[in-house]
């Protein structure tokens, strides 16, 4: 599945056809239509972010458009990039439609060209392909005779009823207008009213109707960048004539973190509020002790220690002022924070051979220390990868292999060590290991999707609660299943291993989860039903989001924009069967583009990766979900970066259709099948790396994992697509 030069110069032709932009190759010679006096070059390289060169400004006329994405220009890995003009956005120019794209394997080795003509003006353009998105400028374009360098000419008019004194009673309308002889045109007109410092976009006329002296400043932008001098207009507003005779009614309210003598810690914020069922409220005043009066806009903070008195007032708009009211309080220090985390050591105990191997188990002790801080909270571990769990008493390890501990502590004011690890080997001695009818290291029981809450306790015959459970073997019956439980609960309460409560939460957990009733086929266990229950067992990690729909389904990229992904944290799995559906709801004429993260290690605090979403893509596989015609070659049923299915193979269906989808994973083999056709088989081969090659590859030497945990791709806001009905049941 390696990249063909001819395929992507059949895409580039495809395009440039349907825009109607013609293009030619460096050297040849010039297309029959009048050659341009100017030539505009813009450049592109490894970057993904920006051009490595692009023009900023032009003459309105004839242009030869030059676009350049090769090795030459510092392309070193072959991605594709275009130039694309926005034709959309009323802000910019709309008359030149060009859409390039180019790469160092295109038949014009990543040099393109384009004869336009120009307008004065801007014109927004960027990168057209996902992920591209910072890619982008603006081109200003002035007249031919020369750049603009002239300033808009503004002005102002204010209208409005006035007395005999001038001022405007009630409120003064203030129309601001701009012109632009310079050539480019005026592009926006700024306003400001009295003190504000943020300069506002001026849409329509201002109306100004608080009482008393104001001023609104104005400035205007032409399209070549031009700022014409602040200009202002200044004028009074005076209250309409009135019977209202009564003055506004105030209160005050202090709010913060107080200690136990009542005194505000660090802060008190004074919310100051007024009605009036008159005239109105025209405004509120405060004074903070014997401070002069001031404008009250927003909640007052007071940071100083000590005792304060904050005073305040209100006036409507007949005039009346109430009478001065106040609030008292006290403000002290915050005590020092405690900033420095616990200390933290291990040691590892147990009976060792001539290698240093641990025989038959490995007793591991935690231990951590606060010094003069607030004291430890909590001391955690996760095992060989896997989450962390509560640290109650020393771990006994004694499933044979390498294993490694991370270990971390957290005092009372929230400050967490960095994780240490410590690595120990346990080797088979005259114990064998334990015979459990399943792994399941999970922190609680949980009986199908019914979380107990009763802590997943390894037991006497060494083997977790939830192992001895079986809830993924296929029960023929209800009933079955639940004396099946009680079986095993009886045993675990006479052993001392549950109390009666816990007892009771187990069997009632098993008793609401319906394993063995009609629908509980094929062994496979639902892990995202539809239910808000279901969804929360999930987690969103990078950026992006995933939105609960009313109809059980979820829906990417509809909230916050970026690369993540929600991922299954509860288990890990090794040979697996997952079924799943998914649907293309990308808006527009654009597609869905994600895919389904399997066998990945845990992704929080990795050696290697920092970024959860990226420790996933980087150590575990992506099946790729992407039925768009063009862009990224890894259409759907594809191991992103490793195995190509073009869209012949994929299989497209029509957008809005729900498709069923299943990974098979045994071994290192992969397959996948879309609405019941196999569509892809994959080996994963040790040694194989990103195609193209990327530098923070580790290569499938580091990622052979024999189990790990799923997860659903959200790609950004444009690439939406839909999930349901997640299951899966282990081979």
């Amino acid at each position: 599945m390696k990249h063909r030069r001819g395929v992507l110069a059949a895409l580039l032709a495809a395009v440039l056809m349907t825009l109607g932009v013609p293009t030619t190759a460096a050297g040849q010679d010039d297309p029959p239509a009048r050659a341009a006096a100017q030539v505009l070059t813009w450049t592109a390289g490894d970057d993904i972010t920006r051009y490595t060169s692009a023009p900023a400004t032009a003459v309105a006329g004839p242009a030869t458009i030059v676009f350049e994405n090769s090795a030459a220009t510092g392309n070193t890995t072959g991605m594709p990039h275009t130039l694309t003009f926005v034709t959309s956005d009323p802000e910019y120019n709309d008359d030149v439609r060009l859409n390039i794209l180019a790469n160092p394997g295109d038949d014009l080795g990543g040099r393109h060209t384009a004869e336009v003509t120009l307008s004065p003006g801007r014109y927004l353009y960027h990168c057209t392909i996902p992920g591209h998105g910072e890619m982008k400028g603006v081109l200003v374009v002035t007249e031919g005779g020369g750049e603009d360098s002239t300033p808009p000419e503004t002005s102002a008019q204010v209208t409005g009823a006035q007395n005999a004194d001038g001022a405007y009673v009630g409120s003064a309308s203030v129309a601001v207008s701009a012109t632009d002889d310079g050539g480019s045109g005026v592009d926006r007109i700024q306003y400001a009213v009295d003190d504000a410092a943020e300069w506002l976009p001026y849409t329509a006329p201002v109306v100004v109707d608080q009482v008393g002296g104001h001023t609104v400043r104005y400035r205007a932008f032409d399209r070549a960048g031009n700022v014409s001098a602040e200009k202002s207009v200044r004028f009074t507003v005076v209250a309409p004539p009135s019977d209202d005779a009564t003055p506004p009614e105030t209160s005050a309210t202090v709010s913060g973190e107080r200690n136990a003598d009542g005194a505000y810690v660090d802060m008190a914020t004074v919310t100051v509020s007024a009605s009036d069922t008159g005239s109105g409220v025209d405004r509120i005043e405060y004074a903070v002790g014997s401070g002069a009066w001031q404008p009250y806009t927003t909640p007052v903070m007071v940071h100083q220690p000590g005792t304060h008195t904050v005073r305040y007032r209100a006036a409507d708009r007949a005039g009346n002022v109430s009478a001065e009211r106040s609030v008292q309080f006290t403000v002290v220090a915050a005590p020092p924070q405690d900033t420095t985390p616990p200390v933290t050591g291990v040691t590892v105990e147990g009976t060792r051979n001539s290698d240093g191997a641990y025989v038959n188990s490995a007793r591991v002790t935690v231990t951590a220390t606060d010094g003069d801080g607030s004291g430890v909270d909590r001391i955690e571990y996760a095992l060989d990868g896997g989450p962390y769990l509560a640290y109650t008493a020393p771990v006994v390890v004694d499933r044979a292999g390498a294993h490694i501990m991370a270990y971390r502590a957290t005092d009372e004011a929230g400050n967490t060590s960095p994780a240490r690890t410590v690595s120990f080997t346990v080797v088979s001695g005259q114990v064998p290991a334990p015979a459990c009818p399943e792994y399941d290291e999970r922190r609680t029981v949980i009986v199908g999707t019914v979380d107990s809450g009763v802590p997943n306790r390894l037991t006497d015959s060494r083997c977790r609660i939830n192992e001895l459970i079986e809830d993924e073997k296929e029960w023929t019956s209800h009933a079955l299943f639940l004396k099946h439980v009680k079986g095993v609960l009886d045993a675990l309460l006479k052993e001392g291993v549950v109390d009666r409560r816990e007892y009771d939460a187990v069997r009632e957990a098993a008793r609401r989860s319906g394993i063995g009733k009609p629908g509980q086929t094929e062994g496979y266990r639902t892990i995202l039903d539809g239910s808000a229950e279901s969804f929360a067992r999930w987690q969103q990690v990078g950026g992006g989001s995933f939105a609960l729909n009313p109809d059980g389904s979820i829906t990417s990229g509809t909230t916050e924009p970026g690369l993540g992904m929600l991922w299954f944290p509860q288990r890990k799995y090794g040979d697996f069967s997952l079924r799943l559906q998914w649907r293309d709801d990308a808006p527009g004429a654009g597609n869905a583009n994600s895919g389904v993260l399997v066998r990945f290690p845990w992704v929080h605090d990795h050696p290697e990766e920092p970024r959860p979403e990226w420790a996933a893509i980087k150590y575990g596989h992506e099946v790729q979900v992407f039925d768009r015609p063009d862009g990224d070659p890894y259409k759907t049923g594809s191991v992103y970066g490793f195995d190509r299915v073009g869209l012949a193979g994929a299989g497209v269906t029509q957008k809005g259709t729900w498709n069923d989808y299943e990974i098979r994973v045994v071994g290192q083999h992969y397959s996948v099948y879309r609405n019941g056709v196999l569509i892809n088989e994959f080996d994963n081969a040790g040694g194989q790396e990103f195609s193209p090659p990327r530098a923070d590859d580790p290569g499938t030497d580091g990622r052979r994992f024999a189990a790990g945990y799923i997860g659903l791709q959200v790609h950004g806001t444009t690439d939406v697509v839909s999930y349901r009905d997640v299951r899966i049941r282990e081979l």
